[in-house]
């Protein structure tokens, strides 16, 4: 009597994962296996991390995961399914081949299989629905019971972009981006379907049920304190850093491209999302929300993972001080010459002075001066930290600034609505801004338009010494 192979997977922790691995992508060219398709190389780090496959008595690529040996289960079932349009056939297959954890596993998915299709948004380059999809992605091939187990009954987001009927190389892109960039705190893209009555290919991406983040913000009913708000920002930037580790920058970084599940944020929209070796020295023209871009941006010159880094200091601010940035003005070539100039968004009075000093230094009109994302995730990660430290300054700080932010806490709808009303012209959704003759970047001599009475700190020697101090303490790599 044949033997019924085992599970004989590990529980993988968070943890157990390999952070942050500057790795190929299964789009590499290097013919060394191990090289372009696993996170983990060493066999025996593999076997500890995951345990074996009970099939091939391999070690795993991932959690509950074997890529041999689901790339064979692909391969047979290519023939009971097609999308009808021969290049989206070939990459899912090649993603299915070459996926070492489900969430790099695409699937083609009828449209028919998805219920209560509702309509949420349209951004600057496509629709935004919701919908429940009863069967469920994959999460593992089941070995004791030989079937793909899925996670059923979740809600999953669809989204098109303009045109993508004509299956445009910017629909495959983005999907490509999901693939080739390590997805902790990235929103994952389960498969890709079409729409038979538009006929435009939809992306099949996680479902964030709290919504961007700004909506996170609005929709919370309780207080969200700043220790909370640390490790909010710093699984953003080690998404981020994840981005830039993996050669990409994401070029449309602001609040309204980072989702809230019930728990977690995420990266989403990786629509403009690009190698940094693609990048020209100048161009026409850029895409973007205004008030998040980097003056040098706005400038037409080359973007860089620095300009990131001036978006994320954008978002870390209006997460911190629970303000739209510029909300109250239009988004013209008169604000953009304003940027250009020193103009920043203000910061609350009741932010901790250490994250002040953080958001200051991303927003440096020198590229040179701006922190990376790592050092940005490590001064996160120590400061996460360091807030339970009843002795540290952040942990006094922090203290100090709850007890004022909770006493004045007021979430009626009323208050609500002044705090997100904006200006007729305050655009935030992502386009092509075309300015010309804007001014070199500088830091203004008076810090953003703000109630704190904070000046010259962009150029305060004590404050850049105090950070680089800080950054150099946690150590790189």
């Amino acid at each position: 009597m044949e033997m019924k192979p085992k599970n004989l997977w590990k529980h993988v922790y968070a943890s157990g994962y390999q952070h942050h691995a500057t790795i190929p992508t299964i789009y590499s060219t290097n013919e060394d296996e191990d090289e372009s398709v696993v996170y983990i190389k060493d066999l025996k780090k593999r076997k500890e991390v995951y345990g074996i496959c009970g099939e091939c008595n391999k070690p795993g690529t991932g959690e509950n995961w074997c890529r041999p040996c689901n790339a064979e289960r692909f391969k047979r079932n290519f023939k009971n399914w097609t999308s009808g349009n021969i290049n989206i056939d070939e990459f899912i297959q090649y993603a299915q081949l070459n996926a070492i954890h489900y969430y790099r596993c695409l699937e083609w998915i009828p449209f028919e299989k998805f219920q209560n299709i509702t309509y949420i948004a349209e951004g600057g380059f496509g629709k935004i629905y919701s919908a429940k999809w009863p069967e469920g992605h994959i999460e593992y091939w089941d070995i004791e019971n030989q079937k793909w187990y899925r996670y059923k009954n979740y809600e999953y987001v669809l989204k098109s972009l303009n045109n993508s009927s004509n299956i445009s190389s910017d629909f495959l892109n983005e999907i490509k981006s999901h693939l080739q960039i390590y997805l902790y705190d990235v929103v994952t893209c389960f498969g890709i379907t079409q729409n038979p009555n538009t006929k435009e290919y939809m992306m099949v991406l996680r479902y964030c049920e709290n919504g961007n983040l700004r909506n996170y913000l609005n929709k919370s009913e309780y207080y969200i304190g700043y220790g909370l708000k640390i490790d909010k920002l710093q699984q953003i930037a080690r998404g981020l850093l994840d981005i830039h580790n993996a050669g990409f920058v994401h070029k449309d970084f602001h609040s309204g491209n980072i989702v809230h599940n019930t728990y977690d944020p995420f990266i989403s929209d990786l629509g403009m999302c690009q190698p940094v070796s693609k990048q020209t020295t100048e161009i026409e023209g850029v895409y973007g929300v205004l008030p998040y871009m980097a003056p040098e941006v706005l400038r037409r010159h080359r973007y860089t993972k620095a300009a990131d880094i001036y978006s994320f200091g954008i978002v870390m601010n209006e997460f911190l001080s629970e303000e739209i940035p510029f909300n109250d003005i239009p988004h013209d070539e008169f604000l953009a010459v304003k940027i250009c100039k020193g103009h920043r968004p203000k910061i609350s009075k009741v932010v901790p002075k250490l994250l002040t000093d953080l958001v200051i230094k991303c927003l440096d009109a020198e590229i040179k001066n701006r922190p990376t994302a790592k050092e940005v995730y490590q001064t996160l990660t120590k400061w996460n930290d360091e807030k339970y430290d009843k002795t540290s300054e952040l942990h006094s700080q922090i203290k100090e600034c709850d007890k004022i932010r909770e006493k004045k806490f007021n979430r009626s709808s009323e208050d609500k609505s002044i705090n997100t009303q904006s200006h007729p012209q305050a655009i935030y959704t992502s386009r092509l801004l075309q300015f010309k003759n804007l001014p070199k970047p500088v830091n203004s001599s008076v810090l953003f338009n703000s109630d704190i009475n904070y000046t010259n700190q962009l150029t305060s020697a004590n404050t850049c010494k105090m950070l680089r101090c800080s950054i150099k303490r946690i150590g790189t790599k």
